[in-house]
């Protein structure tokens, strides 16, 4: 049987436009604090508020995101927010003050948030659904090349001295790039959809609950790891070359994003997310470990430590296609937007849980003890995913 066409010039313009705008916010991402703190002054706690806002503001609205796609035209919001996130990069060149960059991240998570769900919509109404994994693998494998290169140039541009307006014009750039490679994607056209009354199911993804708060236990300890890891690295003796965990994480989720979609396209989901958590699971407990490995065995500690990172990476990568699949699997056509949403609504609540929690308990005690609670997670995850959401999805999914 012929497989369905994916590779397209509507799907490498998405991929673009996704990559792209992925770029410019990774590459001003590890610059912000040192923005705040050089031009503004701002101690610790004022800058976490500055920049929490962002996920804050994205996070909220989401939901209400999912239900414009659903019930009006996709790809103008799509257009629209990717527009707006482009433009306040320039903002941040006039913004002369603290309350106005605030206002301004505001803006930014608003349209983050929006511009992300859409994207993630789109790629669904624009691929055959018997490849929808390996093209959301593809797709999101684009994030993880730009995290894994924009931080590095990010931090590059500003060791080097180029100044911040540098800097900024240079995300404006990247994004304007990419704002004409989504005007260039060509979408079906939405079927009329017959206006429902205003419920939680149009916000939320009733269905896709169980899943969600799954997938909430297993972004906490990702949350941690993203927000904690170069310090616990500091703290069991690891002092150099600690941001090579980002690099192997992102080639471990590049390289397994390029197999587990296909799997996940011949109807493995469930095989293949309770593959990936059992993985992470594994790796959480082998990072707590870390500590009590670099004062016994430094050499083998240093080893373990960056070999987890590249295993988190495959864990993690193999489980985002999936996870996204089984949200869209649960919906009607009518409900991808509300579906996608909650997928990433779930995934960030997690990942600001994991911030709080990690910086909690490492405030208390050690980063490993933190690192231990998020592996008992994973434990919960896997036993909540096997014995409810697995069951639950296979009698539940539409396709």
């Amino acid at each position: 049987m012929t497989k369905e066409r994916l590779i397209t010039a509507n799907y490498c313009c998405i991929i673009a436009a996704n990559f792209l705008l992925y770029f410019g916010f990774y590459l001003l991402m590890p610059v912000f604090p040192f923005y705040l703190t050089e031009v503004f002054n701002t101690g610790s706690a004022t800058m976490g508020i500055a920049l929490s806002c962002y996920t804050l503001a994205a996070l909220t609205i989401r939901p209400f995101s999912g239900y414009l796609l659903d019930t009006f035209a996709r790809k103008p919001l799509y257009i629209f927010a990717y527009f707006v996130f482009t433009g306040v990069f320039a903002g941040y060149i006039v913004a002369g003050t603290l309350a106005l960059f605030i206002v301004l991240r505001v803006v930014h998570g608003l349209a983050f948030g929006t511009v992300t769900v859409s994207g993630n919509t789109l790629v669904i109404d624009i691929t055959p659904s018997s490849r929808r994994g390996e093209a959301l693998g593809y797709y999101g494998l684009a994030n993880n090349i730009a995290m894994s290169i924009g931080p590095m140039v990010g931090l590059f541009m500003h060791d080097a001295g180029l100044g911040f307006n540098v800097l900024f014009v240079a995300s404006v750039a990247s994004c304007s790039l990419g704002l004409v490679c989504a005007l260039l994607v060509k979408t079906p056209v939405k079927p009329q959809v017959k206006r429902e009354p205003i419920s939680l199911d149009r916000f939320f993804l009733v269905k896709g609950i169980p899943a969600g708060l799954d997938l909430l236990l297993l972004s906490i300890p990702y949350g941690m790891t993203t927000t904690y890891v170069a310090m616990y690295a500091r703290q069991i003796g690891i002092v150099a070359g600690s941001g090579l965990f980002f690099t192997l994480m992102a080639a471990g989720m590049a390289v397994s994003r390029l197999f587990s979609g296909r799997q996940v396209d011949k109807g493995r989901i469930v095989a293949v997310i309770t593959f990936g958590i059992y993985l992470v699971c594994c790796c959480f407990f082998g990072l707590s470990s870390c500590k009590w490995l670099m004062a016994e065995y430094p050499v083998l500690g240093r080893y373990v430590f960056f070999g987890i990172a590249l295993l988190l990476g495959v864990g993690f990568g193999t489980m985002f296609p999936a996870f996204n699949t089984l949200f869209v699997n649960l919906a009607p056509n009518s409900k991808r937007g509300t579906a996608t949403s909650t997928y990433l609504t779930s995934w960030d609540v997690g990942i600001g849980g994991g911030l709080l929690l990690g910086g909690y308990i490492g405030q208390i005690g050690t980063l490993n003890a933190a690192y231990f609670v998020g592996a008992c997670l994973t434990v919960v995850s896997a036993l909540f995913f096997t014995l409810k959401v697995g069951p639950h999805f296979e009698r539940n999914k539409l396709r």
